[in-house]
């Protein structure tokens, strides 16, 4: 009854025959029939089809949780027998959010495919919701994030340590009240900023304009607390989802913005922007791989996560 598993998981994610039979290049009738043969097997409908699109019946709903499960484990054998028969080949599934989609894994894939060529790799961006959610079920081998996770399912490596920034427009009269704390984009690069570097209460910002991202963020997030922690109702010009996207409005001088330094290092530098280290804790984070627990993982993904760890 699972044979033909993939026509009742497709018609759950395309939300209806009409777009899986395109999915899986079968025609309409030919998948109505195979899913019926499934629910004949079973003995109950699986898709309750009065409804628009389709939904799944509670028998439908078990049959999709086990089929997923065969499915996992049918990837974790490939990968078993792959690890044996194709030593260092294969494909590892990588997922990040936008920036560190677009900044950190072409950099961390670029290094490592030097010394293993014959790998190969998908990158998968999303927010970190969803990409936890398709490493919990299987469908990416690794995550890069920064956000704090408390899937029981999900295990991590510390990667790097990263520290946020406040980014604040060159234009602002509150930098020359600062001079001696500010600091410039090549400061950060060579690590000024770190142990020794003169840190500012965000207090000293009370009075400025903010560009701030959503608190589904993690930055977002720590903002927030600290804005609570000064009693600070920061005068909010836009609440927005990338970190990139407010580093690049605070380029234009409209406000300042929470910004990391791994971001500093890899984004074209503006001359326009001063940098000012913060003294609280919760400005440094760690920046994690995640992996599914008691997954089984390649040979090739274990190689990756250890060649970076050791960078």
């Amino acid at each position: 009854m699972f044979r033909n598993k993939e026509y009742v998981l497709t018609v759950v994610k395309e939300k209806g025959f009409t777009k899986a039979a395109e999915t899986l290049f079968v025609s309409q009738p030919s998948l109505s029939s195979s899913i019926k043969r499934i629910e004949e097997k079973i003995g109950s409908p699986i898709f309750d089809r009065s409804s628009t699109p389709v939904t799944l019946t509670e028998v439908g709903q078990e049959y999709v949780k086990y089929a997923l499960e065969i499915e996992e484990k049918e990837n974790d054998f490939a990968r078993y027998v792959s690890d044996h028969t194709n030593l260092l080949a294969g494909t590892i599934k990588l997922g990040g959010s936008s920036f560190f989609a677009s900044f950190m894994l072409p950099e961390m894939v670029s290094e490592f495919n030097k010394k293993h060529p014959k790998i190969k790799f998908e990158i998968f961006e999303d927010s970190t919701k969803n990409l936890m959610n398709k490493l919990s079920m299987g469908n990416l081998d690794l995550v890069i994030d920064n956000a704090t996770v408390t899937d029981e399912n999900i295990i991590s490596e510390i990667y790097t340590t990263e520290r946020i920034l406040l980014a604040v427009p060159k234009k602002l009269e509150i930098n020359n009240q600062l001079s001696k704390y500010r600091m410039s984009a090549e400061d950060i690069k060579l690590d000024k900023h770190l142990e020794n570097a003169k840190s500012v209460e965000l207090e000293k910002f009370r009075n400025e304009k903010f560009i701030l991202l959503n608190h589904e963020n993690d930055t977002g997030k720590r903002a927030e607390k600290l804005f609570r922690k000064y009693g600070i109702e920061p005068k909010t010009i836009f609440h927005l989802d990338q970190q990139v996207t407010a580093y690049n409005v605070s380029c234009t001088g409209m406000g300042i913005s929470f910004v990391s330094d791994t971001l500093v290092k890899r984004i074209g530098a503006s001359p326009e922007i001063y940098y000012y280290k913060l003294p609280d804790k919760s400005t440094v984070r760690n920046i994690y791989l995640y992996q599914k627990k008691n997954h089984y993982l390649s040979l090739s993904a274990r190689k990756f996560i250890e060649y970076n760890i050791k960078q």
